[in-house]
């Protein structure tokens, strides 16, 4: 009995976690348009945001993964808070010295923490209890990002795109005021990072005193021997795959969701970030739904499902014209909702003591969301039709629907 309250202690804390990267993830399709204002970039140079970002998750998955191999999830989770405050904080210097470069790199040092975070407290979650409702239980963990997916875009609208000027207002000012007021407008980002970076020290002293349950490995089983041997693991493989055109799928989706409503449907920015809220009611509720799907549906069954129908809803997006596409959009975020946990889930199935290098390499993967959403800028830019950018997410969520298929099969290794 008291093992089982410190299990859901400890994953009510972790669980945590997953509200507050969710929260800093979906404050980046506000940025996305603030920046792009700010310094007049296109729609390519503002993806740097995402790719600022997801590079950081490339190059730091490894590193967290032997942080937790060598120092435990507790001290990865308060490691990953550290570095998630500190780039919170640098978001005061870089507004103050009106540089996009600084921006970018404030947002890779937070994404290191995310990406320490990621690494311990996926596995973490679906540790903790029964191994045959992991999927579940990481599923209703994730449901908190979901959460955090509705909040974020209409809390941060509000905080940082409502202090903006229009046009209309920049055209009609000199060169010298014109940079005054846009440095004003780079400047309503300090407020709510820095409240942020107040929170996230505040849970890491939380960890540092907190008992958390010590998921050691099972002592019948060899602890991984390298990055490469986990590789052996057939639906690892996959899974790897999956994820990183996945990820790329919702970064596109997400990100750059206000300047695809303000084009395909004309709607303003403030109400693109409520619909872009509505997004992220839709994965949430999606997350609750899909768990509890999950007790009568196979998981790797309703990811094929759910893949499929995201794959006709790319096509509405693609070829649709006034507010059917911002619904298409908003029906396609409620079909990813499962898909990260899903597929993670799946991916570190029976690595036995692979598990913490097979999350490091799904964890890599996320690479996807620095990588796609820039093809996706790209053919916006080229054809000057944002909504032709869908293709990206189409092909997208036709590999994850493979994996659902067959790529999730668990094929034992006879030398191992």
């Amino acid at each position: 009995m008291k093992e089982n309250k410190s299990y859901w202690v400890a994953f009510i804390l972790v669980t945590s976690l997953f509200f507050l990267w969710g929260f800093a993830h979906n404050l980046d399709p506000i940025l996305i348009p603030h920046l792009k204002k700010s310094f007049t970039l296109t729609t390519t140079q503002s993806t740097l945001i995402d790719s600022a970002v997801f590079i950081a998750y490339f190059l730091m998955a490894l590193p967290a993964g032997f942080i937790m191999k060598k120092l435990g999830y507790k001290m990865g989770i308060i490691i990953g808070l550290l570095f998630f405050a500190t780039g919170c904080f640098l978001f005061i210097p870089s507004a103050n010295e009106q540089s996009y470069n600084y921006f970018l790199i404030a947002l890779f040092i937070i994404a290191c923490g995310l990406t320490i975070l990621e690494t311990a407290a996926n596995p973490y979650a679906a540790a903790l209890g029964d191994p045959s409702s992991a999927t579940q239980r990481l599923n209703l963990a994730q449901s908190f990002n979901g959460l955090a997916a509705a909040l974020a875009p209409v809390i941060g609208a509000r905080l940082i795109l409502t202090k903006g000027f229009t046009d209309a207002e920049l055209n009609g000012m000199t060169e010298a005021a014109r940079k005054i007021a846009l440095a004003a407008e780079a400047s309503s980002v300090k407020m709510p990072y820095t409240i942020l970076g107040i929170v996230l020290l505040c849970i890491a002293v939380i960890f540092a005193f907190i008992h958390l349950p010590n998921m050691k490995e099972d002592e019948t089983q060899s602890s991984g021997k390298n990055i490469f041997h986990a590789f052996k693991h057939r639906h690892l493989s996959w899974a790897v795959v999956a994820q990183f055109f996945y990820v790329g799928a919702q970064v596109s989706v997400f990100s750059l969701f206000i300047l695809y409503a303000t084009k395909s449907a004309g709607l303003t920015e403030i109400k693109a970030a409520d619909y872009l809220g509505a997004c992220g009611i839709a994965f949430l509720v999606g997350r609750f739904l899909g768990t509890f799907f999950m007790k009568y549906i196979r998981p790797e069954r309703l990811l094929m499902l759910y893949s499929a129908v995201n794959i006709l809803l790319c096509m509405v997006a693609i070829m649709a014209t006034g507010m059917i596409t911002v619904y298409a959009v908003v029906a396609i975020c409620f079909f990813m909702s499962i898909m990260f946990p899903t597929i993670f889930s799946l991916g570190i199935k029976s690595l036995k003591g692979d598990t913490e290098y097979g999350s490091s390499l799904i964890i890599m993967s996320i690479v996807g969301g620095a990588i796609l959403p820039r093809i996706f800028g790209y053919i916006s830019d080229a054809s000057n039709n944002i909504q032709l950018g869908y293709f990206v997410p189409l092909v997208c969520f036709m590999v994850t629907c493979f994996f659902g298929w067959k790529g999730y099969l668990v094929i034992e290794n006879k030398n191992e």
